[in-house]
C-alpha cells in the first residue's frame, strides 16, 4: 500500500485535501483524524505537520508526501522534489528596519546576525554565495527579534508583507527562495512504483484541469486556418465538418486565464456559437 504524508495543518493543509480529492482520492472526514485509508486505490494518507513531512520521506518511511519547497530545503532530509503542485506560493525574503541595511547583495549581510524559523535554508544560501553570517535560529514569528537585540536583519515567509509592516520592518535584496506546496520522494529511489506513477499522473491532471478549458466553436471552412491559429490546443485541434455546407466545427484545450482574449479573436475572424467548458479531469 502506498503511504503518503499529508499536512495536518496550516496554509498547505485545506487545498492539499482539496487537491487530492480532485484527483480521486479519499480524504479523511474528522479534522482530528491522523490517518485515512483509501482501500479502492490502495493508499494510506497520514496528516502531519508539515515541517516534519520531508523527514519522513527522506527516511523512507513514508512514500511520498506534500509539503512547501522552503520547508524542504530547510529539513535537508534526504527527499526530493517530483513536482510543483502550485498552491500555497509565498516569496522567503530578508527584512530589516528601513535604512539600517547598506546595500542589497549577498556580501552585505556578512558578518551580521540573522534571525529565522528556517535556519537550513539560510546556511544553504550562504554557503552558495560564500558568505560568512550568523544564522540565528528562532522558532515560530521572528519579527521582533530585531528590536529585542537578537539579530541585525530576519530572514521569514512574506506573502502580502503586512506583518512585517507592523512590526516596522521592509524587505530588502533579492528574493532568497520562491516556495510553493511540492510533492516529495525519497532521493535516489529509482524509478516510482505503479501506484506512486498512478498519483502523479492524477495531481498532473488536476493541474492541467485547472490551467486550462475546453473550447468549441462553429467557424467557415475558408477561415480555419486563422481560427486554428488562435487555438492550437494541447497537440491539435479536433475538427469536425459540420451540415451546414462550408462550415466545420473545433474544439481545443486554452489555458483559461486567456479564454476570454482569445473568444473576442475568434469572434472577429468570424467564429461563432463560442462555448466554454470547463475540465474536470484529464490524462496528457
Amino acid at each position: 500500500m502506498l503511504r503518503i504524508a499529508v499536512p495536518n495543518k496550516g496554509t498547505l493543509s485545506g487545498p492539499a485535501a482539496q487537491m487530492l480529492q480532485e484527483a480521486g482520492y479519499r480524504q479523511r472526514s474528522d479534522p482530528k483524524d491522523l490517518l485515512c485509508r483509501d482501500e479502492a486505490n490502495d493508499v494510506e494518507f497520514f496528516y502531519l505537520r508539515p515541517r516534519d513531512i520531508a523527514t519522513y520521506v527522506g527516511s523512507g518511511d513514508l512514500d511520498l508526501g506534500i509539503t512547501g519547497r522552503d520547508l524542504l530545503i530547510d529539513a535537508d532530509s534526504g527527499a526530493e522534489e517530483l513536482l510543483d503542485l502550485g498552491f500555497g506560493r509565498a516569496t522567503f525574503r530578508f527584512a530589516g528596519v528601513a535604512g539600517s541595511i547598506d546595500g542589497d547583495k549577498p556580501a552585505d549581510l556578512a558578518g551580521l546576525r540573522v534571525a529565522t524559523a528556517y535556519p537550513g535554508v539560510m546556511e544553504r544560501y550562504f554557503a552558495e554565495h560564500g558568505v560568512s553570517a550568523e544564522v540565528i535560529r528562532l522558532d515560530g514569528a521572528v519579527e521582533n527579534a530585531i528590536r529585542l537585540g537578537v539579530a541585525d536583519v530576519i530572514a521569514d515567509v512574506v506573502e502580502t508583507g503586512a506583518t512585517l509592516r507592523q512590526a516596522g520592518l521592509e524587505t530588502f535584496g533579492e528574493p532568497i527562495l520562491k516556495s510553493s506546496s511540492v510533492l516529495v520522494r525519497r532521493s535516489g529511489t529509482g524509478e516510482l512504483a505503479p501506484a506512486a506513477k498512478q498519483l502523479l499522473r492524477r495531481l498532473q491532471g488536476v493541474l492541467v484541469a485547472r490551467r486550462y478549458v475546453m473550447l468549441a466553436y462553429d467557424v467557415r471552412a475558408d477561415a480555419l486556418d486563422a481560427a486554428v491559429a488562435l487555438t492550437p490546443g494541447i497537440e491539435s485541434p479536433t475538427v469536425s465538418p459540420l451540415h451546414r455546407e462550408g462550415w466545420v466545427a473545433v474544439q481545443a484545450m486554452v489555458q483559461r486565464d486567456e479564454v476570454h482574449r482569445i473568444m473576442d479573436e475568434l469572434y472577429e475572424v468570424g467564429a461563432r456559437a463560442i462555448l466554454v467548458t470547463g475540465i474536470h479531469a484529464c490524462r496528457l
